[in-house]
């Protein structure tokens, strides 16, 4: 059994897997946040036999509720009521920011980034929540 990690945005929706052994997570696809994402999402949770879900959620710097950690949370509501797995939500403030800077660093242009971050950025949430999960 796997599980999944998902960068929620405005207009695209980062997916990532781990591995059946859950040693890495990497990133599978980036969705389009439209009326199908739902049904999209759920189809890939019974296709690749995911266990969990990780959803990022974004927090402010200090740790409280951002702008965005609403929609998350509506996002959040609405994937459990369509899913059979549990969801939950996973503290991501930094993880789109730390991907980008990456992608910089390693010379990928603008466009390109564009196709790869919010995967990346599910990848980097999924990796952190794994690691978390082995420590306790």
């Amino acid at each position: 059994k796997r599980l999944m990690g998902i960068d929620y945005g405005y207009k695209r929706v980062g997916i990532a897997l781990t591995d059946p052994l859950r040693i890495a997570a990497q990133g599978l696809t980036v969705l389009q946040n439209d009326s199908k994402l739902l049904s999209e999402i759920a189809k890939l949770c019974l296709e690749k036999d995911v266990e969990k879900v990780i959803v990022g959620l974004p927090n402010s710097l200090k740790g409280g509720a951002s702008a965005q950690t609403a929609k998350v949370d509506n996002f959040i509501v609405d994937l459990k009521a369509r899913l059979p797995v549990p969801v939950l939500a996973w503290d991501e403030r930094y993880s789109t920011k730390i991907v980008e800077r990456t992608l910089i660093a390693a010379d990928v242009s603008r466009a390109k980034r564009k196709l790869v971050v919010d995967k990346l950025a599910a990848a980097f949430i999924l990796q952190d929540y794994l690691e978390h999960e082995r420590k306790t």
